[in-house]
């Protein structure tokens, strides 16, 4: 189940997941250090819709789980010959 607020495209994993006393969330800088990209770059992968997260206040949360997946979504492998 996604839910998006009205302001960008935010987005909460289905509840069906885990419980949500499980789930860590990771601030947007923490979510840079762990992908060694720029802030910006998490802000602009949250609010296209890449990167699912939830806004706490004027900030996003980003699920640990998430950044993981995204990740191994987007890994190359690079084929040998």
């Amino acid at each position: 189940m996604a839910v998006e607020c009205g302001r960008c495209r935010c987005v909460m994993a289905a509840a069906g997941e885990r419980p949500l006393n499980e789930v860590q969330f990771l601030t947007v800088a923490e979510v840079a250090s762990v992908m060694r990209v720029s802030k910006m770059t998490v802000y602009r992968l949250v609010h296209s819709g890449h990167l699912p997260a939830i806004r706490v206040g004027r900030s996003f949360r980003v699920p640990e789980q998430a950044v993981h997946e995204y990740l191994r979504e987007s890994y190359v492998g690079v084929e040998t010959a």
